[in-house]
């Protein structure tokens, strides 16, 4: 990755194409769960959204394997995909803007105190 499109962000632009073409071949109702995990995970992006790109990966893989080996949705994720999506990215460490600035604040004050 170049300088350009990291500032610009056109390689996670040609990353998450990718996703969505290899998303699209999976059977309807892992693409319905997809599109309910895009929309959720999004919450725990740092500014960029580079750090959910491995994490989405991942997962696209997961059902990818899940969908050939004929296992149904609710067996692989279960019913809460919210909540699927909070403890993935619990254990892989992403957090999201508002725990990041609150932990800065903190800190902040922390050192105003003299703590």
């Amino acid at each position: 990755m170049n300088y350009w499109e990291k500032i610009t962000g056109s390689d996670m632009t040609k990353e998450l194409k990718t996703f969505e073409s290899r998303a699209k071949k999976l059977p309807a109702d892992y693409q319905a769960a997809w599109e309910e995990i895009n929309a959720n995970i999004w919450v725990y992006s740092d500014f960029t959204g580079r750090n959910l790109m491995p994490i989405l990966g991942g997962v696209l893989g997961l059902l990818e394997e899940t969908a050939a080996e004929g296992q149904s949705i609710q067996e692989v994720l279960g019913g809460d995909i919210k909540g699927f999506c909070s403890a993935l990215v619990g254990e892989e460490g992403a957090k999201s803007f508002r725990e990041k600035w609150r932990q800065q604040l903190n800190n902040n004050i922390a050192k105003k105190l003299g703590k």
